[in-house]
């Protein structure tokens, strides 16, 4: 049997005027995708507890199978996984953002989407000026990622950490919002202000945000620290569910995840975790991989971009170029693999309104081999409404892969 999961991350919306009052989903020419509800199930998956954030990290260790009641310790633990990044007993992981807020208001979360290449000498200075500083109890070094997302390392002396018990707040989530009443709140609080503070003055004079300024971009005025956590224990899905699975992201969270499952990584050309990514060439992969692979997966990050920027247009375009590029040549590749299911499932709700994630169930569709027909005609919010319900989300796991 060969699986396969595609994840539109954040697809699932409300009505939106813009699209006539219809949810990107509704508005979105996916006949691949209503395929998949037309010849199996359709239904939801509520994979956010309500005592946890509705982001990402949670919903993706739920949308594979994990309670994350049980297994969730933070957002950046998981990326420094994929990062090949360890971290010991006693130490935390912080997510470090590049953005830009000058004047009190956060502008952009991602510092106009700079680009690897610059964001990495930006990290470089950091840890050239404050890293193996020693502060609350053990030293700090920082590491650059994807883009805007890098990481910093808190290296504990011991168990006890200021990190513990601090609340932080991911910068996606305040767009456009005055950031005073969402910095760092807890024991962690002065550690991670201060250190955000003191990366003002190294980015004002640097050279990459000069040439930025320069050719009309917008400059990373600061790091942003939020997301921590330690080292998480999960059971390898292989272990678990059976299957041998490979991941395919530009996003270093869900690769986290995957790695962490014990999934092989496939790197993709062009895939940016943006809406520029090449759908094509994730596709592609993709079919290739199945020959490999029992199961594998496929994220695309392009529909929660569109709407943490408010982009309802683009985010109907990425779901069609989702549908068009992966969704559609899987379809077509799987039944040469002999038995088979797909699962097209978002890890949680984005909101075009919002800019932000927000609770609530998601749709699911699913087809193939063994599953029952439902035949329902489309894939979006309203028709996937109240039919199979899996509460809480983790659950759906389990059903997807039964024989």
């Amino acid at each position: 049997m060969k699986y396969v999961i595609v994840i539109p991350d954040g697809c699932a919306d409300e009505p939106i005027a813009e699209l006539g009052h219809r949810t990107p989903l509704q508005a979105a020419n996916i006949p691949n995708m209503d395929r998949v509800a037309r010849g199996g199930v359709l239904g939801q998956a509520n994979n956010v507890p309500a005592s946890l954030t509705p982001a990402s990290d949670v919903a993706t260790l739920s949308l594979f199978g994990y309670d994350p009641l049980k297994v969730y310790t933070g957002r950046a633990p998981l990326e420094t996984a994929a990062m090949g990044i360890k971290l010991g007993p006693n130490d935390w992981a912080v997510r470090c953002n590049l953005v830009h807020f000058p004047n009190g208001v956060m502008d952009n979360f991602t510092a106009g989407h700079i680009t690897s290449e610059e964001g990495r000498p930006l990290i470089e200075a950091l840890q050239k000026k404050l890293g193996g500083k020693e502060t609350g109890g053990g030293t700090i070094e920082f590491h650059a990622g994807v883009s805007y997302r890098n990481i910093l390392v808190w290296r504990g002396k011991s168990d006890k950490s200021p990190l513990a018990g601090t609340k932080t707040q991911p910068p996606h989530d305040v767009q456009g919002q005055p950031v005073a009443k969402h910095l760092p709140a807890g024991p962690g609080r002065d550690l991670l202000v201060e250190l955000m503070e003191a990366s003002k003055p190294i980015f004002a004079d640097h050279p990459v945000n000069k040439a930025r300024v320069a050719a009309g971009k917008l400059p990373a005025t600061q790091c942003w620290l939020w997301g921590q956590g330690k080292a998480p224990q999960v059971t390898p899905f292989q272990e678990v569910y059976g299957p041998r699975g490979a991941i395919i992201s530009a996003v270093d969270l869900v690769r986290g995840v995957g790695a962490l499952l014990g999934w092989h990584r496939i790197d993709v050309p062009g895939a940016t975790g943006y809406l520029d990514t090449s759908y094509a060439n994730k596709g592609k992969y993709a079919v290739e991989a199945l020959g490999a692979f029992d199961l594998v997966c496929v994220h695309v990050e392009a529909p929660d971009e569109a709407s943490h920027e408010g982009k309802a247009a683009e985010k109907v375009r990425a779901l069609e170029q989702i549908d068009e590029h992966i969704v559609g040549p899987l379809l077509d590749a799987l039944p040469g693999h002999g038995e088979y299911r797909i699962l097209i499932e978002p890890d949680h709700r984005t909101t075009v309104r919002t800019r932000a994630h927000a609770y609530g169930p998601v749709p699911f569709a699913a087809c193939g081999t063994g599953l029952p027909h439902t035949i329902q005609r489309r894939y979006d919010e309203p028709t996937a409404h109240s039919r199979v319900v899996f509460d809480p989300g983790w659950t759906l796991m389990r059903w997807f892969l039964s024989r």
